[in-house]
């Protein structure tokens, strides 16, 4: 009986140690949703290009929110099955209403999935979000630091701010800055002004807290090569090259040595979408912390455009004035933690 006792005791040690090891390891992502938007106008916004007039109605919209909810469910599932992502920035999502709607989809409702969104002065009213795990991701405080123009011919023109969320990951706190840099219709200062202001918030969130781990995730516009994100920034290709107050950037070398990118434009892949992170994500500080593994472009075959003249890219949720009930023109990302 005595053995008996002490196999039972080993083997629930076992499954004890096993079950702890496996929550050492998390996910989180981004996600861009491609004009996530509703069938309503919302007033003060140039929403119309997405409104029934337009084209756009419920059949459409539903099928977008089954399309999204499922490419974000799967995200973070090749290494967490059933599990995926415990928080995933959004970009391009119009209110509230969308993201509720989005969440009570059953493959997000089944993870028990929150979301954070504060409204924000966008013209067109897309809006960056963070959704949630609220098991893996405990959520403390919210907050948009709006987006201000450097230049005063530019003071009137609003555009996306930079969501911030704190909170609690396991045993460590985090801090998450969510960004959509102004577009390349614009010149390569604003993103590089962009780049400025998210560096001003990320080193504001350190004076604070030193031990504060910050994910600096979003739709750049730009490339990991870039200005804005190389020299401003400072989101550097090597580990070995980061420094006090840089950060870095796994998703260079996926780009420059790997070819592989999350936007597929004029033949050749940018890789707008990407999350960095300060260095105290690199080590740990102690045995039972978690740092950074590895990155890891979704590229699901659903996601792509099987044939056709946009074979190979991402599978949007329009191109040309057709309707193809895709999904987005950009892949999201997933960074890994253990």
């Amino acid at each position: 009986m005595k053995k008996y006792h002490l196999l039972l005791a080993l083997l629930l040690l076992l499954c004890a140690t096993t079950s702890a090891r496996k929550r050492t390891l998390y996910a989180v992502g981004f996600y861009n949703q491609e004009n996530l938007f509703d069938t309503c106008h919302d007033e003060g916004k140039n929403d119309y290009e997405y409104l029934p007039a337009k084209g756009w109605n419920s059949e459409n919209y539903i099928s977008k929110l089954k399309n999204m909810s499922r490419a974000l469910a799967d995200m973070g599932t090749s290494e967490l099955p059933g599990v995926g992502c415990a928080f995933i920035g959004l970009a391009e999502v119009e209110n509230d209403r969308v993201l509720n709607d989005l969440v009570s989809q059953p493959a997000l409702r089944a993870r028990g999935m929150k979301f954070c969104h504060v409204e924000g002065p966008d013209k067109r009213g897309i809006d960056c979000a963070l959704l949630y795990n609220s098991k893996l991701f405990k959520v403390k405080t919210v907050k948009l630091v709006p987006y201000v123009q450097e230049l005063a011919k530019d003071s009137a023109f609003y555009t996306r701010g930079f969501l911030t969320v704190c909170g609690k990951m396991g045993h460590q706190q985090v801090a998450v800055i969510v960004c959509h840099w102004p577009s390349r219709f614009s010149g390569s200062f604003y993103r590089e002004s962009g780049a400025r202001q998210t560096k001003a918030v990320k080193d504001s969130l350190l004076r604070m807290n030193p031990n504060m781990k910050v994910f600096v995730m979003g739709d750049m516009n730009d490339d990991p090569t870039n200005k804005s994100m190389f020299e401003v920034l400072r989101a550097k290709p090597e580990i070995s090259e980061v420094g006090a107050g840089d950060m870095y950037n796994p998703w260079y070398n996926i780009l420059v040595k790997d070819g592989k990118g999350t936007l597929y434009y004029k033949g050749a892949w940018n890789l707008f979408d990407q999350i960095v992170m300060t260095p105290n994500l690199l080590t740990k500080a102690k045995k039972n912390d978690w740092m950074f593994w590895k990155p890891e472009v979704q590229r699901m075959d659903y996601l792509i455009q099987q044939d056709g003249p946009y074979q190979g890219a991402p599978l949007r949720t329009k191109a040309g004035g057709k309707w193809l009930h895709g999904y987005s023109d950009h892949l999201p990302v997933v960074v890994y933690l253990k």
